[in-house]
């Protein structure tokens, strides 16, 4: 894995929307890989920038998304198909048609799932899959566990993700349990992942991530087998490196 380690968290997104807008201008067909939370958040607006200031064209760009949370609805403000209207796809020139977001509102989310893989892998795979990583070392919503799906499919969320994302929501009870999360079947047919880091919470665990141990109860440490993989880091996250 490639490291980059940045001053400041505006610095890394910064960083990270070039190498998103050099991937679209160097193949304006692309398949991105979006996900949400509040470390792309800051990539997604330089990446509006980029976007207004001409430097970048998304019309040809095929979006799938990383996650969702299940059961929730379109419309609520917390779901990811409205984070990500509101935070980026909603401010650039993708087209409808090619987004893609697992369906938190379906009725049947093994099928929801299967048609999701079927679709993706009818496309190749993402060519730039962009990650965060939770502080228990979860990708997407692959949470620690004995083994991981490849497939997409329905997960039940750890108490600690449940904590952690309360933060967004009126109170705890109101996040949801459950999500549709990309296996990492999904995540590793990206042709090149890209992980941002920031913050001192995340301090140790990025310092697990680069200790050489490899395990499905951290599930990002399964990223040391991909062939090509780039970390963007603030300094707060690599402090302890």
């Amino acid at each position: 894995m490639r490291k980059i380690i940045c001053k400041t968290y505006e610095e890394m997104s910064a960083t990270a929307a070039y190498i998103v807008a050099e991937q679209v201008r160097t193949k304006p067909q692309s398949i991105i890989g979006f996900a949400t939370g509040s470390t792309p958040v800051g990539t997604y607006k330089q990446l509006r920038s980029l976007y207004e200031s001409g430097y970048v064209d998304f019309s040809g760009v095929t979006a799938f998304n990383l996650d969702e949370y299940y059961p929730i609805k379109h419309d609520n403000d917390q779901s990811y198909y409205y984070f990500m209207r509101d935070n980026l796809f909603s401010h650039i020139n993708i087209k409808e048609e090619n987004l893609n977001i697992p369906n938190g509102e379906c009725s049947d989310p093994a099928k929801e799932c299967t048609e999701y893989d079927r679709k993706m892998a009818a496309m190749g795979g993402t060519d730039l899959q962009i990650l965060g990583i939770g502080n228990n070392g979860h990708i997407g919503f692959n949470e620690p566990a004995d083994s991981l799906s490849l497939a997409t499919y329905l997960v039940d969320l750890t108490e600690d993700t449940i904590e952690v994302n309360a933060r967004f929501f009126e109170k705890i009870e109101d996040v949801p349990r459950q999500a549709l999360t990309m296996g990492m079947g999904g995540v590793f047919s990206s042709k090149h992942i890209l992980l941002l880091i920031n913050g001192s919470k995340k301090a140790p665990i990025v310092k697990e991530l680069f200790s050489g141990s490899i395990t499905p109860q951290v599930p990002a440490s399964l990223l040391n087998l991909h062939p090509n993989v780039t970390v963007i880091m603030d300094e707060e996250a690599a402090s302890l490196l």
